[in-house]
């Protein structure tokens, strides 16, 4: 075989390689309904953003139901709209009083829910995001969970609900999370809710500022690794290509 036709092949089983790595790294990275929070600094307000990927070839995703913490709960929840779908929060009494910036909280925001109408499904191989913006968020190194249930029009119900403890393998379904950090310097400084975000009736008037410090994303573990695989993808894709261009024959030889 000539030199020049093994290098050739060589690059091809390279940039082949490649691209299954981008491609299982993009697969990884929409496998889960996973959260980011856009600031999650102690005592102040965050947007939130749900990414719900398809997962069946044969059924749309009509329903998103997010459960919003209890032990914690947020005393201000504003949803953004998504087009062909209909958001409502849900207000209930807690199972129990507990206190949210310096106020007792007896009735909270407990879930969000959002419904498509028969146009704006989530198809096979597609995914929606959903936000909204929440707060007071509590105490720096709290690990917030928001279990999920997706709903199909075939009927199937996926519940993203299991928790992820570190060291151990991810569960099938982790529930989405985030974990808050330190209070920030604007934080501190103000009290005054986010422009848009109303306390519910039965809470305390939020008194903390919805900080716009610089952005602290964070997934559940699935997504992460997915973005590792990505990277790892577009590294080796990089390489193929490179070598695939140096075995190109040039003019005059």
């Amino acid at each position: 075989m000539k030199p020049s036709l093994r290098r050739t092949l060589k690059t091809t089983s390279a940039a082949t390689l490649a691209a299954g790595l981008l491609a299982a790294g993009a697969a990884a990275a929409s496998a889960h309904v996973h959260v980011d929070a856009d600031d999650p600094a102690a005592g102040g307000y965050t947007h939130l953003t749900f990414n719900v990927p398809n997962e069946s070839a044969t059924a749309k995703t009509s329903k998103l139901e997010v459960t919003l913490p209890a032990d914690t709960p947020f005393n201000s929840v504003s949803v953004k709209p998504v087009e062909g779908w209909t958001a409502r929060v849900i207000i209930a009494e807690l199972p129990k009083p507990v206190t949210v910036d310096g106020a007792t909280v007896t009735k909270a925001p407990v879930s969000v829910v959002w419904t498509a109408d028969a146009a704006h499904q989530i198809g096979a191989n597609e995914y929606q995001s959903f936000s909204i913006s929440v707060g007071v968020l509590p105490d720096a190194g709290t690990t917030v969970t928001l279990p999920a249930t997706q709903s199909y029009t075939d009927g199937t119900v996926v519940r993203w609900d299991q928790k992820t403890v570190e060291g151990q393998e991810e569960p099938e379904h982790p529930a989405p999370s985030f974990v808050t950090t330190a209070k920030d310097s604007e934080t501190m400084a103000h009290g005054a809710a986010p422009a848009g975000t109303a306390a519910p009736a039965g809470t305390a008037a939020p008194s903390a500022a919805n900080a716009p410090a610089a952005a602290s994303a964070v997934n559940d573990g699935g997504s992460t690794a997915g973005w590792f695989g990505l990277a790892a993808g577009l590294i080796g894709l990089g390489t193929g290509v490179t070598a695939l261009a140096r075995t190109r024959p040039t003019k005059g030889n």
